[in-house]
């Protein structure tokens, strides 16, 4: 495993881009209230007019996710977005994993409301039961609540078979001992894992780091492994990389699987809507099935 960067942000790395990531977190915020119990929010009006293509429910981790507002906006008109929080605070494998009955809570809720689709995000958790214990509990729930569903953790997978990578170089910000569980996790579901490299910063820190410090040492870090590894994934939507996936594309020559892009894909196949966007990478512009 190597360790990229121990995080200390000076205000001149900071100021170019934290007006950008306070707008998200401030409009997330504003619109959407953080509750332990189920708390709904809504980026789209119920109305049939606005969702005329799906209206999709989020699981998110935390309220102070800043990515919410990307995913409306890459999303096509008439899919309307519902989200409800977990309120994660440590990033913690024992957090992880005593969160599920906190995820059945927040799936109940939305399955009731009749949402056509489910968006389960926080991929660590999952990754640590592995792909089979992973498959059995989200099949269960889907039964269980007559709802089409997916993990973030089973997103990724089915993007990365979608665009045939063989073989991976994984950045995290999670630290070593959990990356060495979600190496397995892709390894076990038939993608090998050349490194699973993380990013040495606090939980609360994560959606703090510049993009332009991220690009750097993604791109650094994968030139050690660019003669094994056909595929860049990057763990977290909470890493602020949407805006560099096309550089580090035209840069370095290989897709970049970024877990805000790769949703964006899943719910539009998932509804059956096919919307590509250019200028976040070759996944949303191509739109592979």
């Amino acid at each position: 495993m190597t360790k990229l960067l121990s995080a200390q942000l000076s205000s001149h790395a900071a100021s170019g881009m934290f007006g950008r990531r306070c707008f998200l977190r401030g409009a997330a915020s504003v619109g959407l209230a953080a509750a332990a119990t189920p708390a709904l929010g809504l980026l789209a009006g119920p109305t049939h007019a606005t969702n005329w293509r799906g209206l999709v429910g989020l699981v998110k981790p935390r309220a102070n996710d800043p990515v919410l507002v990307e995913i409306a906006r890459l999303l096509p008109v008439g899919v309307g977005l519902a989200v409800t929080y977990l309120n994660l605070s440590e990033g913690t494998r024992e957090e992880m994993q005593r969160g599920f009955d906190n995820y059945e809570k927040n799936i109940a809720y939305l399955a009731s409301q009749k949402y056509n689709l489910i968006s389960i995000e926080g991929a660590p958790p999952f990754m640590i039961l592995g792909p089979e214990g992973e498959t059995k509990l989200v099949e269960g729930w889907k039964e269980k609540y007559k709802t089409d569903m997916f993990t973030s953790s089973q997103n990724q997978v089915n993007v990365l078979k979608a665009m045939k990578v063989k073989k991976l170089f994984g950045v995290a910000a999670f630290g070593q001992d959990l990356n060495k569980a979600y190496a397995k996790y892709f390894e076990d579901s038939g993608i090998s894992v050349a490194e699973m490299a993380t990013i040495d910063v606090s939980f609360a820190g994560i959606p703090n780091l510049p993009p332009e410090m991220l690009y750097g040492l993604i791109k650094n870090a994968f030139l050690k492994h660019k003669a094994s590894a056909d595929a860049i994934y990057i763990l977290g939507s909470g890493l602020d990389t949407l805006s560099i996936i096309e550089a580090l594309e035209q840069d370095l020559g290989v897709p970049v699987v970024q877990a805000t892009a790769a949703r964006v894909w899943e719910i539009q196949k998932r509804l059956h809507v096919r919307q590509p966007v250019k200028g976040f990478g070759t996944l949303l512009e191509t739109m592979p099935v």
